[in-house]
């Protein structure tokens, strides 16, 4: 095939893997042939018609199609020039694929599975992949302890919806595309947080709680995170005895990172550390509440919610430590430091 097309000293040969322009001229039951004009007669059979029939067999002779060149002197398809259909779609589709990336194009897809990790789509045929870090936070699976089937489940309520992302990262080679739904917002999140300054006191909703602290969607849609550290002076062992779904909170705002606001209950609330420090010294007996027992010893919980320290070092061990005081009884105890502004608590039972 290759030097019939020389011997009629037409355009310039085209090369396999090519992807040109032909009309259809004919249809069999197997089979599709396509006038390549100075290139000559293309035909798309076998598994790639196969591939391809259900769009084929809407076609009539006439219509333009590109196809892909699969090979110029295939001896299964005799004499003629070997093409693909599906194949040139698929070059095409990825030649799009690479602009709206680099263009950084918004894109609707639709779900079509879930797995622990994220959720899966197809663009164009070709599957793509969300990880749930890359979706929006309104749709973040947020679950207890991060278990995984509970994750799924969450996930799975996606199936069958459509979402707009854009493509965060693609490999033609590895046949992958990672696509992102909060990418599509981060311009416009940038410009929210850029609005806000340390030391803000912000107005929100809370939208999701989880072990370690409890997520808040401020009113133009900016969200952000109270720390279980944050929530209040006292420790507090879970978030869902400080806050609520739904619940309408005020916080401040202690620190802006990586496009995150982190924001904090107790630095609206009147200090303890500093009424401690003034009425309190070094040295002082202080009456205190044993609230826990750790491997490095035991927190007791003094006036104002404040949490200090007695260091295992005092008892020996924990079984020591458990043998001399007991959750929820009331002790005298002796500051061995105090410091308000790292604060931080040592102390002493004092023994009787």
């Amino acid at each position: 095939m290759k030097e019939q097309l020389k011997e009629k000293n037409l355009l310039e040969i085209p090369k396999e893997g090519e992807i040109v322009e032909g009309e259809i001229i004919g249809k069999g039951r197997a089979s599709a042939f396509v006038d390549l004009g100075a290139f000559g007669t293309g035909v798309i059979y076998g598994r790639e018609f196969h591939a391809a029939k259900d769009e084929l067999k809407d076609l009539e002779d006439g219509d333009v199609i590109p196809v892909k060149i699969v090979s110029l002197d295939s001896k299964d398809a005799g004499g003629y020039v070997e093409c693909s259909r599906i194949q040139a779609k698929k070059e095409m589709a990825w030649e799009t694929l690479e602009k709206q990336k680099e263009n950084e194009e918004p894109i609707t897809v639709k779900i079509e599975g879930a797995n622990k990790g994220g959720l899966l789509a197809k663009i164009s045929g070709i599957p793509s992949f969300i990880p749930s870090s890359q979706l929006s936070p309104e749709n973040y699976p947020r679950v207890e302890g991060g278990d995984s089937a509970k994750v799924l489940k969450e996930l799975q309520k996606f199936i069958g919806k459509k979402m707009e992302v854009r493509i965060l990262d693609l490999s033609k080679e590895k046949e992958k595309i990672i696509l992102s739904e909060k990418a599509k917002n981060e311009e416009e999140e940038q410009a929210s947080l850029d609005s806000y300054s340390e030391g803000d006191v912000v107005d929100g909703t809370v939208t999701g709680i989880v072990d370690f602290g409890a997520f808040v969607r401020l009113e133009d849609g900016v969200e952000g995170l109270i720390h279980i550290s944050e929530m209040d002076w006292s420790l507090v062992e879970d978030p869902r005895n400080i806050l609520k779904e739904g619940e309408k909170v005020q916080a401040k705002i202690i620190n802006i990172a990586n496009g995150k606001l982190f924001l904090s209950l107790k630095a609206l609330k009147k200090d303890p550390w500093k009424e401690l420090e003034k009425n309190h010294k070094e040295g002082d007996i202080i009456k205190g509440v044993v609230s826990k027992f750790v491997s490095f010893g035991v927190f007791v919980e003094v006036e104002g919610g404040i949490q200090g320290l007695c260091h295992i070092s005092e008892f020996q061990s924990r079984e020591k430590a458990e043998e001399v005081l007991e959750i929820g009884k009331t002790y005298d105890f002796k500051i061995l430091s105090l410091n308000a502004s790292d604060h931080r608590l040592s102390l002493r039972v004092v023994e009787k």
